[in-house]
């Protein structure tokens, strides 16, 4: 079933729930969907449970919480993120686990492989019929003259309604169209309606980081690499030429610490976007960093751009490059490659 399947019919929801697919922002807002249909507010802080399949030692726990009772509430609810890196052999006692859900509950496991993949075969092909396969693939149209995807094409609309803008039909074509990963057409446009509440197509091609500055690059590179001095010298750089570019490069920032954060990952594949030349220093960077570091390194620049779209950075522009100065020195102690914590005992 596709994502708006999904979103549109409301289907039964069983024991079984299998988020397949490539695209992880609509991955998220799947999972979402699910706990919203299977789980009232009030029952989630007893009923649901989270993994990260690929962050665990054994899945003894996974097992365990699916098995339990419900507490206070008709359901438990089990989500089991990341599935797709791991091997065969974990993935086949993913799958054990998941035949033994008992009636009453469900697991929903979070397996981001195209359902059509040949060399490794989603999760839930080995399934029962009655599990829920939710295939979250945009393909892009192929070529300019084609006509626009239509996952694309509602996800960007019903983007610009959440963000409570509007933009010119060329824009929402284009999107529509490319091969974009979602979650970079969401920051785009995140960061377009920050100054305008109608992006025209010449803002779009102006602005949009498909086309990034390499100053951007070259400044989170170099934030996410250990060079400090070379990043905060690019940033103010950067400052001078546009008062206003915090946002871009917050931006770039986080596309750069996703991309490390995948490579600690034994399995980790190269996000959507990234060439593959840099996936070996990416790697190197990851490992020496580790998928805890790489993680909260993500989440503090994720967590920064959402404060300036936002307004809790305030709209004072020295204030917005204070904060990026200090999350740059913040990453020196990240990206070293021994822990905060053996450097204090220095």
């Amino acid at each position: 079933m596709k994502y708006y399947e999904f979103i549109d019919r409301a289907p039964k929801i069983g024991r079984l729930v299998f988020v397949e697919g490539t695209q992880r922002e609509l991955a998220d807002r799947a999972i979402l969907t699910l706990i919203d249909r299977l789980l009232p507010p009030e029952e989630r802080d007893f009923n649901l449970q989270r993994f990260d399949a690929d962050s665990i030692g054994d899945f003894h726990a996974i097992a365990d919480a699916v098995q339990a009772m419900p507490f206070l509430g008709a359901r438990r609810v089990v989500i089991v993120t990341g599935a797709h890196l791991l091997k065969a052999e974990p993935r086949r006692q993913l799958l054990a686990i998941a035949e033994g859900v008992p009636d009453g509950n469900t697991l929903v496991i979070v397996d981001l492989v195209a359902p059509s993949a040949k060399k490794t075969q989603p999760i839930g092909a080995g399934a029962g019929k009655d599990a829920l396969r939710i295939d979250t693939s945009a393909n892009p149209s192929k070529g300019r003259s084609a006509p626009p995807s239509d996952v694309r094409k509602r996800f960007v609309e019903e983007l610009l309604q959440e963000l409570e803008v509007t933009a010119e039909v060329r824009v929402v074509s284009e999107l529509a169209r490319a091969d974009y990963d979602l979650s970079s057409i969401r920051n785009d446009l995140e960061k377009l309606a920050v100054g305008e509440k109608r992006i025209t197509y010449a803002a779009f091609q102006r602005e949009s980081l498909s086309a990034e500055d390499p100053k951007m690059y070259e400044f989170s590179a170099a934030a996410v690499g250990g060079q400090t001095a070379r990043a905060l010298q690019v940033a103010a750089e950067c400052f001078d030429d546009d008062p206003r570019v915090a946002i871009y490069m917050l931006t770039a920032l986080a596309r750069e610490c996703l991309a490390v954060w995948e490579m600690s990952r034994p399995n980790g594949r190269l996000p959507d976007g990234v060439k593959e030349w840099r996936e070996a220093k990416l790697r190197s960077i990851g490992s020496a960093m580790g998928q805890r570091r790489a993680r909260m390194a993500y989440e503090i620049a994720v967590g920064a751009f959402e404060s300036i779209v936002t307004g809790k950075a305030g709209s004072d522009m020295d204030e917005q490059r204070t904060l990026v100065e200090r999350i740059t020195i913040g990453f020196a102690d990240l990206t070293s490659r021994r822990s905060p914590s053996s450097r204090a005992r220095r």
